[in-house]
């Protein structure tokens, strides 16, 4: 289970900062963030076995978030591929366009997912529980996504979490410059603390190890007002890979703040 944590409209200078992890199986192939489209630019990692991304952002400032959520029955192997869909909500050049996208979509092609769509002046999430989609806008403020509901707390990770990120937010030098909180959220995402999901038994952490499943990577993004742009990912788990400057879509690249630390 993917974690994704977005302050919307917390920092004045930062309306967007997301600090996400994935969880995927250790022996799926994907790449780390590159350049995935060049009309218009879209940057993210990529998967390997089915396309498309779990994570990525583009040249007009819209950032994409796809989490599988939990099913209510067996997934259909035969389903378009979840990424495919984030890949295509990233082609638009706002999140309002993207939501409308991704609500005008068929629920029974995919299997359940949670797909965030961020900009710096809006946020949605879209909501996928098997029959049809649903779109709902994001309030300023914080929001935690797994694979139920934003801010659902029957989930462990955000009922365990969601205090620290918070608190975290409540930091006067995170509203001045969260760019210089990068190493507090880097410490939340890779914390080990755990709990029995009381949903199916397992432990459940926002860093995950298990035998054949576990926590790939972690990404922090960061859009700021007049196109400022930070992107940081740590290409394995977060407890023990640092994070480095990650590739940003071209509309950025001028700015002095790509990759700043």
């Amino acid at each position: 289970m993917c974690t994704l944590a977005i302050y919307f409209k917390v920092a004045p200078e930062w309306p967007v900062i997301i600090a996400a992890n994935r969880d995927e199986f250790l022996d799926r192939p994907a790449t780390d963030p590159g350049l995935l489209s060049e009309e218009p630019q879209i940057v993210g990692g990529k998967d390997l076995r089915a396309g498309g991304t779990w994570l990525g952002l583009n040249e007009y400032g819209l950032v994409a978030g796809l989490l599988n959520r939990r099913p209510a029955e067996e997934s259909n192997p035969d389903a378009r591929s979840r990424g495919m869909l984030c890949l295509d909500a990233l082609r638009r050049s706002t999140a309002a366009d993207a939501a409308r996208f991704a609500g005008s979509e068929r629920g029974c092609d995919y299997n359940p997912f949670n797909l965030l769509m961020a900009s710096r002046d809006q946020a949605y999430v879209a909501y996928n529980r098997g029959s049809h989609i649903q779109v709902v806008p994001l309030t300023p403020g914080l929001h935690l996504l797994t694979n139920l509901d934003v801010d659902d707390f029957e989930c462990p990770k955000i009922s365990r979490a969601y205090g620290r990120f918070a608190e975290l937010a409540e930091r006067p030098e995170f509203r001045d410059d969260p760019l210089a909180a990068q190493s507090a959220l880097a410490a939340l995402l890779a914390d080990h603390s755990t709990q029995l999901d009381s949903r199916t038994g397992r432990p459940n952490s926002l860093c995950l190890h298990l035998d054949a499943y576990g926590t790939r990577s972690s990404s922090m993004i960061f859009l700021g007002k007049r196109g400022k742009v930070c992107h940081r990912f740590a290409a394995g788990a977060p407890c023990a890979t640092p994070y480095t400057a990650a590739i940003v879509p071209r509309a950025a690249r001028s700015s002095r703040f790509q990759g700043e630390k």
